[in-house]
């Protein structure tokens, strides 16, 4: 159990069990300072397991790349970071996330508040059909910020902490549809980080991106990182190659997503320890 000042948010009471890591996996090591705990997590839709009892602590202020082969639960884990898992229907979770520089008990309580500190980037742009402006005012009153003079300066910061300030200032009341894909991706990353989160989570953000859009993304992903902790799950490995500090392979086994292997990325990459992880890489 965490003390009372790193509670760990408990998605759902784990069973009466010590947590049991997949067989020949290899673990992170303990690392000192802050960082994100996972905990034995299970993830289900009805009677279907995608992710059987994951254990894996990410570093403060780093990248995590999560990879391996398609539908071995990747993302169905990371939404469990922000409780996104709890918009899907006959979804339920085990285990537990502990940010362990947060106060947790509020956010284990309230998904809107822990949605303000672990916002998240979706695969493919999804900017509302509104103006630019909008499109980023529409969090902050939704989290109770209504003075004209901060809503503007909040909106300045994260279009410049995203590089599209210089391109859009002259046309925030411009729908926001009518930005190519490459600035409608880093207009919703602005948005994810319009309310100055302390993590952010990236579901394949560079997929339906031009290579020249992905390059800036990744750069984003790499200075973001200075101040934020980024867990990114990519198909890309050479993108994981890139851009990540850490990396956990993951893999289908028996039907159900397990963590195979994970560690410093350039031990992971040049060093794989799992058979899977060999094999995955020659490949892939």
């Amino acid at each position: 159990m965490m003390n009372n000042e790193h509670r760990a948010i408990t998605l759902v009471p784990p069973a009466n069990t010590a947590p049991r890591a997949p067989e020949n996996i290899t673990q992170l090591n303990v690392l000192a300072g802050d960082y994100i705990e996972i905990e034995n997590l299970s993830v289900s839709y009805g009677n279907c397991t995608v992710v059987e009892k994951v254990t894996l602590r990410v570093q403060r202020n780093s990248v995590m790349a999560l990879i391996g082969p398609s539908g071995c639960g990747k993302s169905s884990l990371l939404y469990c970071l922000n409780r996104l898992n709890d918009l899907v229907p006959c979804c339920s979770v085990e285990g537990s996330v502990n940010f362990s520089w947060m106060e947790t008990k509020l956010l284990g309580k309230n998904s809107t508040q822990l949605r303000r500190q672990v916002g998240m980037l979706f695969q493919r742009p999804n900017p509302f059909p509104f103006s630019i402006r909008k499109n980023l005012e529409f969090a902050l009153r939704q989290h109770g910020i209504k003075a004209r003079i901060e809503i503007n300066n909040l909106i300045e910061s994260a279009l410049r902490e995203v590089g599209l300030w210089d391109e859009v200032h002259d046309r925030l009341d411009s729908s926001a549809m009518a930005l190519s894909g490459g600035q409608q991706q880093r207009l919703c990353l602005a948005r994810a980080l319009v309310m100055d989160p302390d993590v952010l989570l990236m579901d394949e953000p560079c997929s339906s991106l031009d290579p020249m859009s992905t390059e800036k993304i990744e750069t984003l992903i790499r200075n973001l990182s200075k101040r934020r902790t980024i867990v990114l799950v990519t198909h890309s490995l050479s993108q994981a190659r890139r851009v990540a500090d850490e990396v956990a392979v993951f893999w289908k086994v028996d039907g159900v997503g397990k963590l195979i292997e994970c560690g410093n990325s350039k031990d992971v990459f040049e060093r794989p320890q799992h058979p899977l992880t060999k094999t995955y890489l020659e490949f892939a």
